[in-house]
């Protein structure tokens, strides 16, 4: 009897470890859909602008909007999964990722792509992004939260490796009116396998994970308005806002800028794409990092290595050469994104509890503002000084500010 009750045992963590496994590849590739889809909008960025002579600043508001709605909207996912559970949540978003894409293949006027890339992608990112993907993987990967993020984390470098070079292909093939149309079906097509997909199994999390994270779990009530009087709800926010703000202001115009330079267009797209490629590195080595040398110093490399990749960047106009274009793509691209998942790890263990999607969600509002207002600036940076020294100086200051919580804040120094 005991023989067969560990066999039982065993067959049920085996079950559980596969399930798992499945529930982070459907994250992954969901974060690639999402982030590939709303990234590809740099390499639309040109030909859009050619197509109605709209200035810089005019066409990044587009992109803007995507992360400041996306952002926005992270609270209300988060209490949307709370309230009615996955399924729910990344069928929304499929369907406004298709719908948008869609629409946009027939916009004649900014507002129409401000409606439907701005708008309805924002949201639709946000319904299949971060947000609703650390709260099931922390259902399932506990104490491994944060190494399952970052598999997850990296999608974004999947999506840009895939989607870049292919977007532009399309448009060199079929133009950018018939891509967005492309896009948009094959979103929509994605929704019926979705709904398929067993959702009560993949909602209820492993029976193990409780036991394994804490046998000690005291959910300490905390709800929003609590966790926003703590010192390190602030100081996450504001590390996610002004990261993003140095990221995004760079991450909107880089193809352009590439070009600009003295790239071919497709390779331009290309260099960047690959920046998918180390972005797994990145990822997964921030991650490990985090178990050696601890969480701190390992968030602060990370700023260190973005700080050079920016460098390479500036020096890219006066010397374009593949020597420092693979320098900055290694340099910043591995580390887009690689301290999302530390820092979801460190909101999920401090705020743990029935209300940590609404409260992670609000937190993450921090990125989405930062995304769109460093865009945007960077637009306006551009347009105002016809070069790209000042952005960059910009984008550098911003990167700098994000990483002072780490140093000063005693919360995120344990």
């Amino acid at each position: 009897m005991d023989q067969k009750t560990a066999r039982e045992r065993d067959g049920t963590q085996q079950g559980a470890v596969r399930t798992a496994l499945v529930v982070l590849a459907l994250c992954f590739t969901l974060a690639v859909l999402g982030r590939g889809l709303s990234e590809s909008f740099t390499v639309f960025l040109k030909p859009i602008s050619e197509t109605f002579h709209w200035d810089r600043a005019q066409v990044v508001s587009i992109y803007s909007l995507t992360w400041l709605i996306s952002g926005l909207t992270a609270p209300l996912v988060g209490r949307l999964f709370d309230h009615s559970g996955p399924r729910i949540v990344y069928a929304l978003g499929l369907l406004l990722l298709g719908s948008a894409f869609l629409i946009a293949g027939h916009a004649q006027a900014l507002w129409q792509f401000q409606l439907s890339i701005g708008l309805c992608v924002g949201i639709g990112v946000a319904f299949i992004g971060n947000v609703p993907n650390s709260i099931l993987l922390g259902r399932w990967f506990g104490p491994k939260l944060p190494t399952a993020m970052a598999v997850v984390y990296s999608a974004m470098g999947g999506g840009v490796l895939a989607l870049l070079p292919a977007s532009q292909l399309l448009i060199d093939h079929l133009g950018w009116r018939a891509t967005y149309q492309v896009y948009g079906f094959a979103a929509l097509g994605l929704l019926v396998p979705l709904m398929l997909l067993p959702w009560r199994l993949f909602a209820a999390g492993s029976p193990h994970v409780v036991k394994k994270t804490d046998p000690d779990f005291i959910d300490d009530g905390w709800t929003l308005p609590s966790a926003m009087r703590h010192h390190a709800f602030w100081a996450l926010f504001s590390t996610f806002f002004f990261t993003a703000v140095g990221m995004y202001a760079i991450a909107a115009q880089i193809v352009a800028y590439l070009i600009d330079a003295g790239f071919p267009p497709l390779q331009a797209a290309t260099a960047w794409g690959f920046s998918g490629v180390v972005l797994v590195f990145g990822m997964l080595g921030v991650s490990a990092l985090d178990g050696l040398i601890g969480r701190r110093p390992s968030v602060l490399l990370s700023y260190a290595i973005s700080i050079l990749g920016i460098a390479l960047l500036w020096l890219l106009q006066y010397s374009p050469n593949l020597i420092l274009l693979t320098g900055f793509v290694v340099c910043f691209g591995s580390m887009m994104g690689s301290r999302g998942p530390l820092i979801t790890a460190t909101a999920m263990k401090i705020f743990r509890g029935k209300r940590v999607g609404t409260i992670y969600g609000t937190i993450s509002i921090g990125s989405g503002l930062g995304s769109a207002f460093g865009s945007w600036s960077g637009g306006l940076i551009h347009d105002a000084t016809h070069g790209y020294n000042a952005l960059l100086v910009f984008a550098l200051a911003s990167v700098v500010l994000g990483m002072i919580p780490f140093l000063i804040v005693p919360a995120l120094r344990r």
